[in-house]
């Protein structure tokens, strides 16, 4: 059984970093890309960041571009987001995505498999 756990979220002030760990289990994602998203409290699910199955290929959501980072341990089967100078608009709920190729854009519909998520929430 294919699983993406997330992991890391919390409660943090304003200007305070978080990392976030994807742990898959039940098949290697190492040739696929994987992905953040978040959803809000009554928004839309939102992309955040997007890994190819290397490593060296990134891309983001323009309101996270400089100060998120997506990284990727193939070794591990495990994808992370390091989240710097938070905002208080950046609360929600974080989820895990794995794409079925080995790049991916910003569309939710690209990604084949989805984690629980993991709650993130700043105060201002």
């Amino acid at each position: 059984q294919v699983q993406l756990v997330e992991s890391g979220g919390g409660l943090v002030q304003a200007g305070a970093s978080l990392r976030l760990s994807c742990a898959a289990s039940g098949r290697t994602f190492s040739t696929n890309a994987m992905a953040w998203f978040r959803q809000a409290p009554g928004k839309e699910r939102q992309f955040v960041a997007t890994v190819n199955w290397s490593g060296g290929s990134t891309d983001y959501a323009d309101s996270v571009k400089g100060r998120f980072t997506i990284s990727r341990d193939n070794a591990r089967n495990t994808v992370y987001l390091q989240m710097n100078r938070l905002e208080p608009e950046d609360t929600a709920v974080y989820y895990c995505a794995a794409a079925r190729y080995p790049s991916a854009g910003h569309y939710s519909a690209s990604y084949a498999y989805w984690g629980q998520g993991t709650q993130v929430t700043v105060s201002s």
